[in-house]
C-alpha cells in the first residue's frame, strides 16, 4: 500500500497567561473553525497555537490510515519525508517550529543566543537554557501588530534622555554625555550604548522603582491635563506599566524601537536582537528551540549579565527592522518570507476565487499549511481520498509533494506554508 504523505494534524494550543482570551483570540477562532466540536472557554486565554514535532507541543495526525500518533513519531519512523537535504543537514529532524500568537499582553523583553552561545549557556545552565540550539524567529503580522525590536537610532535615545530625567537617572549623567559624544564613531557607539543599557539593567531594584513610580506620576498627571506624552513615550509607558508594574522592562522603551506591523508585514529577530512582543496576532516561525535570555517584563529568571554581553547594539531605524515578502517569480499567487537563516521560509500563498484550480507546487523540503482564510477541495498524487481544507485546517506535507485544489470558495482561500528552503 502507498505511504500516506499528506495529512492533517490536531495542534496543540498553549494558554499562556498574556494570551488573548475566548473568542478574541486568532489562536481559539482559527482552532474552532478547523474543529467546530472544540470548545473555548470564555475566560481562559489561548495564547499559541504550535504546529510541528516539538515535544512540548508535538502535533496530533489526524487520519486513520496513518499508524503513528503524533508528527514527531512519524517523522522519526520516516526520515526521507524531510527531503534529503533537510534530512541530512537538521540530523532526521523537523528545523523550524510553525505558530500562531494572539499576544494581549506583552511578552518579555528578550532575545535568543547564536548556536555558540547557545551550547555553552545549555551546558552551563540546562535548568535555563533547555537545548543548545539558536532560536532565530520571523513575525507576519495577521492584525496589526506591535512589538520592541533593536537598539533605536542614538538621537532618539539621547532624545529621550534630554527629555526623561527619570531615565537619566538610571543611565547616569557620565554614560549619557559619553554617548551624546561617541555619535561619530560606529564601534565607539556601540561600546557607549552596551555600558548605558548595563548600568540601567543593573540599577538597584529601590532606585529604578522609585523613578518609576515618578515618571509614571508625571505623565498620567500630563496626559489628564491634555498635554503632549509623546517625548516621554507615555502611552505605551503606562499600557507596559499597567501590565508589568515596577518591572525594569518598562524602561526599555527608551532604548529599543517601537515596531508597527501592518498585516502582511514581517520582522525577523537574529540572533541576540532584543525584542518584545505588545499587542496583535501573528503568525510566527522559528527555529526549533526554547533558549530564551530575558530582559524584562517578566515575573521570570532575568539573566542580566548574560543578556547585556549577548546583545547586538547596533542603532538601526524601526524601518529597517521591517522585513518585507517578495513576490515569487513562478507563482504569482506566492509571497515568499526568506530570512538570512537556513532553518525556515515562509510562503504566503493567496488563491483568488477566479482561479477555478490550483496547484501547490512541490518543494524539496518538508512543510506544514495552515489555512486562514476561505475553503477549497485538496488531493494529492499520493494519497487517494480528498483533503477538505477550510479556515484552521492544518496540514503536513512530505518533501516533493504537490496538492490540487479544486472548488475554491467565493473568498478565494489564503494559507501561509512554512518549510526549508536549502
Amino acid at each position: 500500500m502507498e505511504r500516506v504523505r499528506v495529512f492533517p494534524l490536531t495542534c496543540v494550543v498553549q494558554n499562556y497567561a498574556w494570551g488573548k482570551v475566548g473568542e478574541d483570540s486568532e489562536v481559539a477562532r482559527l482552532v474552532v473553525d478547523g474543529d467546530p466540536l472544540t470548545v473555548i472557554e470564555d475566560g481562559k486565554p489561548y495564547a499559541e497555537l504550535w504546529m510541528g514535532a516539538h515535544p512540548k507541543g508535538d502535533a496530533q495526525i489526524k487520519d486513520n490510515r496513518v499508524a503513528q500518533t503524533t508528527l514527531g513519531q512519524w517523522i522519526a519512523s520516516f526520515p526521507a519525508c524531510l527531503g534529503s537535504k533537510v534530512k541530512d543537514k537538521f540530523q532526521g529532524r523537523l528545523p523550524f517550529l510553525f505558530k500562531v500568537l494572539s499576544v494581549n499582553t506583552a511578552l518579555s523583553i528578550q532575545a535568543h543566543p547564536n548556536r555558540e552561545l547557545a551550547a555553552r549557556l545549555h551546558a552551563q545552565f540546562p535548568q535555563h537554557y533547555p537545548d543548545d540550539n539558536h532560536k532565530p524567529e520571523m513575525a507576519i503580522a495577521l492584525t496589526h501588530f506591535q512589538g520592541l525590536c533593536g537598539f533605536r537610532p542614538v538621537d532618539q535615545i539621547l532624545g529621550f534622555l534630554h527629555s526623561v530625567p527619570e531615565f537619566r537617572a538610571l543611565v547616569g549623567n557620565e554614560a549619557a554625555e559619553e554617548l551624546q559624544c561617541s555619535v561619530e564613531d560606529a564601534v565607539h557607539t556601540r561600546l557607549v550604548l552596551k555600558n548605558c543599557f548595563t548600568r540601567m539593567m543593573n540599577c538597584e531594584k529601590k532606585v529604578f522603582v522609585d523613578q518609576l513610580n515618578m515618571l509614571v506620576k508625571r505623565v498620567t498627571e500630563e496626559g489628564a491635563a491634555a498635554k503632549d506624552t509623546s517625548s516621554s513615550n507615555g502611552d505605551l509607558l503606562l499600557r507596559l506599566h499597567s501590565q508589568y508594574p515596577g518591572d525594569i522592562g518598562c524602561f526599555s522603551i527608551f532604548f529599543l524601537n517601537h515596531i508597527m506591523l501592518e498585516p502582511g508585514q514581517a520582522m525577523f529577530l537574529g540572533a541576540n536582537e532584543p525584542h518584545a512582543y505588545i499587542y496583535g496576532d501573528c503568525i510566527e516561525c522559528m527555529a526549533c528551540s526554547d533558549n530564551t535570555v530575558r530582559a524584562g517584563l517578566t515575573p521570570k529568571y532575568i539573566d542580566v549579565n548574560t543578556l547585556c554581553e549577548m546583545l547586538n547594539y547596533s542603532p538601526a531605524p524601526a524601518a529597517s527592522k521591517i522585513f518585507l515578502g517578495v513576490p515569487d517569480g513562478a507563482d504569482p499567487c506566492v509571497t515568499v518570507y526568506d530570512p538570512p537563516v537556513p532553518d525556515f521560509s515562509v510562503l504566503r500563498i493567496q488563491i483568488p476565487p477566479s482561479l477555478p484550480q490550483y496547484t501547490i507546487s512541490p518543494v524539496d523540503s518538508a512543510s506544514i499549511l495552515l489555512v486562514t482564510e476561505g475553503h477549497a477541495t485538496a488531493t494529492c498524487a499520493t494519497g487517494l481520498s480528498e483533503i477538505m481544507l477550510r479556515r484552521g485546517t492544518v496540514l503536513f506535507v512530505s518533501a516533493n509533494e504537490s496538492i490540487s485544489l479544486e472548488e475554491v470558495s467565493p473568498v478565494g482561500v489564503t494559507m501561509f506554508r512554512a518549510c526549508c528552503l536549502l
